[in-house]
């Protein structure tokens, strides 16, 4: 039974964790980023988190909360569905 409840769970995370969404998301932010001229860092320092974390975003590592996208979409001067397009 608690194996059957393990399957069960580990199958619902992968529905929350897709690679292919996040490494779309990340091809964006990285493309608006590099049309906007900043650096990760800089990037990071404007949405107030870390540079890591940008790091994580861009490689498609890190799922971002939408309070985060509307950070980055903000500093990026892109709406959030321009982040998030073709996903």
């Amino acid at each position: 039974m608690a194996i059957e409840a393990h399957k069960s769970q580990s199958k619902r995370m992968k529905i929350y964790r897709n690679d292919k969404l996040l490494k779309a998301l990340a091809d964006n932010v990285r493309k608006h980023r590099k049309l906007a001229e900043i650096s990760q860092e800089e990037l990071a320092f404007q949405c107030e988190i870390d540079r890591t974390y940008i790091s994580k975003l861009e490689r498609g590592v890190a799922n971002p909360s939408l309070l985060i996208l509307a950070r980055v979409a903000e500093v990026l001067k892109v709406g959030i569905g321009d982040l998030v397009k073709d996903i």
